[in-house]
């Protein structure tokens, strides 16, 4: 069933719509070096093979995996000698070449002896050398819709030449569109999944709702720790329980959990959204979160995932302040920025004979012998302001009682004056 033009490619409508760049590349025979970025099943080779078949060039199929240098100097070596064939070296899996592979391939993609379509379910900012990449046009690639899915499966069932029309099968949409839903984008499992149904009924027959329930049973969340989508998945929970949606957060939790996620991974997470998210807003998230995270290690999975969820769901519904998060950065840019500042003689420290004798730590006032601990002393040579509460949860409380100092600490300096 796979396609045998870009035509026939369904779904990729953002790269392959009529006027869009791919296919005037291909119509003219113009293109350099491609990539193809997606997930498992969304059509990168498929793709690539359309593409050789529209130009008649000579399709050089290579998996990574299995590949060596040796084999990959003789396919470039057998290019240079037949540059007439217009070869097309399709790499599947490129980003499992390591650096002097990927650097073996440059010289000749330079001088245009192979063109070549490298194939990577792996981002390739992080995968593919730079030299290679800013060498190629990269294209990224998206799940396929359910409706994309199920269209091919009906086409499969319906098919005697290349896919299963002369076992005449039949399956309501609706069915087909349940099996596209489990597999999640991927149209190869969804049509080796088709295969499977259809082959294990007899001629004639029909797939049901009972034949589906084992796929349902048995259906893995796709989820590559360490990879993509391990960093896409806990960027949106952790966006989710910054903008405060529970809901999304906690699906984003059950996603992770289900991939088999690092339980405390996900715990530290937490309680770095509690200074940086939550703050002074709500002062209990920080001890609340850190106490999630020592129960995942010594509770372990399943039952963590309550503890997490918890935590979740604390955090998701917090108020929310990134006062600390914005006042470290000020900070941070003040030192970096301005001269350092040299640290007020009372303050200093007045331990040891030396230190006494040259007078550091004189004239500092002791906090506790004044109302509200506020002295108006000043604790810097130029006072900056570097920390501005936010009006969200328990920082409003601070705020007021920010004002209320400053106007302490000005009616002390009057005295004095």
């Amino acid at each position: 069933m796979r396609p045998r033009r870009l035509a026939e490619v369904v779904g990729q409508d953002h790269i392959l719509k009529a006027g869009s760049l791919l296919p005037r590349l291909v119509a003219q025979n113009r293109f350099g070096s491609l990539l193809f970025y997606g997930p498992p099943g969304c059509g990168k080779t498929s793709i690539a093979e359309a593409i050789a078949h529209e130009t008649n060039s000579r399709f050089v199929r290579v998996n990574a995996v299995m590949s060596n240098v040796a084999e990959l100097r003789e396919i470039l070596a057998a290019a240079r000698r037949r540059p007439e064939a217009a070869t097309i070296l399709f790499i599947d899996e490129l980003h499992r070449f390591n650096k002097s592979q990927q650097d073996l391939l440059l010289p000749d993609v330079e001088e245009g002896s192979v063109r070549l379509i490298g194939a990577t379910t792996h981002n390739p900012g992080f995968y593919v050398n730079p030299p290679l990449l800013s060498r190629s046009h990269l294209f990224r690639l998206e799940p396929l819709a359910t409706a994309a899915v199920a269209g091919v499966l009906a086409e499969a069932l319906a098919d005697a030449e290349r896919g299963l029309g002369a076992r005449r099968i039949s399956a309501d949409e609706k069915i087909l569109a349940d099996l596209a839903v489990l597999c999640d984008g991927d149209l190869r499992r969804a049509l080796n999944s088709l295969e499977v149904l259809a082959l294990g009924l007899p001629e004639g027959g029909a797939i049901t709702t009972a034949e589906l329930e084992v796929f349902a049973r048995e259906r893995r969340i796709r989820y590559d720790a360490d990879e993509d989508e391990h960093y896409d998945t806990i960027s949106a929970f952790i966006k989710s329980c910054r903008g405060s949606d529970p809901d999304a957060a906690m699906y984003w939790l059950a996603k992770m959990l289900a991939g088999g996620e690092d339980p405390r991974f996900i715990a530290r997470r937490l309680v770095i959204l509690a200074s940086e998210d939550v703050g002074l807003a709500d002062p209990q998230a920080l001890p609340l979160t850190v106490a999630a995270h020592h129960a995942c290690d010594f509770i372990g999975l399943p039952e963590a995932e309550l503890t997490l969820a918890h935590a979740t769901l604390y955090i998701a519904t917090a108020p929310k302040s990134n006062s600390a998060t914005v006042a470290l950065g000020e900070a941070h840019r003040a030192l970096k920025e301005q001269p350092v500042q040299t640290i007020p003689s009372a303050l200093r420290s007045k331990t040891g004979q030396a230190n006494k004798r040259i007078g550091q730590g004189k004239g500092y006032d002791y906090s506790h012998d004044f109302p509200e601990n506020i002295t108006g002393q000043d604790y810097l040579e130029k006072p900056l302001t570097l920390y501005t509460p936010k009006s969200a949860g328990w920082e409003t409380k601070i705020a007021d009682r920010l004002v209320r100092w400053k106007e302490m600490k000005a009616q002390l300096r009057a005295r004095r004056e």
